[in-house]
């Protein structure tokens, strides 16, 4: 697992709440989140659940120094992320904003007032799903494949980790070139364009684009043999990733949803089940602890076959991983 960059992460606090949270936090290891709020105490997330530092209450003003240095000292720069509602930091680490939001023509235009924000630890946890890569070759080609799962499962640093090996290639499974849809900038966690996560030598990124309008545009410009998208289920979603297979491109691509059944049934979806689109469903668990795969199923929605279970279990003998993984939240 990446070491995180502890100056990456203080370095945009007042200097009274560096030495705060330099002295009172011991493990950044086990960090997820550091909650801001105005006149209320400072709140720290971490794997063994919340704590409230009490006696810590940032002010306004601190708040806002906060954000000058997130905008290097020019908020304007950062009015398309504010509009989103986070800032992408250096190492890849996002600081989600709430405040007074500012409307025009009935859409968000900005965030003013600041009045908390959230900084969510990015923890990359690589080869989690080279078990899994067997079922996701076929001959050489990328299977297309959804990923299944209830929010905070681990879907999306399954995804990324994938999207690196498809990219790269891993022993005899060869690198292909990918065109990754990154709509909430969560997967590659760009900064000006560029990620700040690992998600491959031969990955192109499309970055803070609508998933439907990104895959077309990364079609037409990008020539990629697999394209990854997260979080799909719109009609409009459905239809681009339809387009896509029809331009002979793998895709891959997550869902929210409890099992296979239940995303069965959704209506936007009933054009992957229709034409038997999808090769292979990684289903994961809703586990307190993120990063279980409780089934793989085929196109049919029905379990792979044994051998192809124990080739998995063999490639984990080879190749350890922990398939229980701390979930990278962004």
């Amino acid at each position: 697992m990446k070491e995180i960059k502890m100056q990456d992460i203080v370095s945009i606090f007042p200097s009274w709440l560096q030495k705060q949270l330099t002295s009172k936090i011991i493990s950044w290891d086990q960090i997820e989140e550091i909650r801001i709020r105005v006149n209320r105490p400072v709140e720290i997330a971490s794997s063994s659940g919340p704590r409230l530092m009490k006696e810590v209450l940032p002010s306004e003003k601190d708040v806002l120094y906060m954000i000058d240095q997130l905008s290097q000292h020019s908020i304007y720069r950062l009015e398309e992320e504010l509009r989103q509602g986070y800032i992408t930091m250096n190492g890849g680490h996002r600081v989600g904003i709430s405040g007074k939001v500012n409307m025009e023509n009935g859409h968000v235009k900005n965030i003013r007032y600041f009045s908390s924000l959230n900084i969510r630890i990015a923890r990359p946890v690589k080869n989690v799903s080279v078990p899994y890569l067997p079922m996701i070759y076929h001959n050489s080609r990328v299977c297309n494949v959804l990923l299944v799962g209830p929010p905070r499962c681990g879907k999306t640093t399954f995804l990324r980790d994938l999207t690196r090996l498809i990219s790269d290639g891993f022993q005899s499974w060869p690198s292909r070139k990918v065109g990754l849809i990154d709509e909430r900038s969560e997967i590659a966690a760009c900064k000006h364009g560029v990620p700040q996560q690992d998600v491959g030598m031969r990955t192109d990124v499309m970055d803070a684009c609508p998933k439907a309008e990104g895959m077309m545009m990364m079609i037409r410009s990008m020539s990629p043999d697999v394209l990854v998208v997260d979080e799909i289920g719109s009609n409009q979603d459905v239809e681009a990733i339809m387009e896509a297979l029809h331009a002979g491109v793998s895709v891959i691509a997550s869902v929210h949803g409890d099992d296979y059944e239940e995303i069965k049934q959704r209506p936007s979806l009933q054009p992957l089940f229709q034409h038997r689109v999808i090769e292979r469903y990684i289903v994961f668990a809703n586990d307190k602890k993120p990063g279980i795969v409780r089934s793989v199923l085929d196109d049919n929605g029905q379990p792979l076959s044994r051998s192809m279970e124990a080739k998995k279990n063999e490639n984990s003998r080879r190749h350890p991983v922990a398939l229980r993984y701390n979930l990278d939240r962004i």
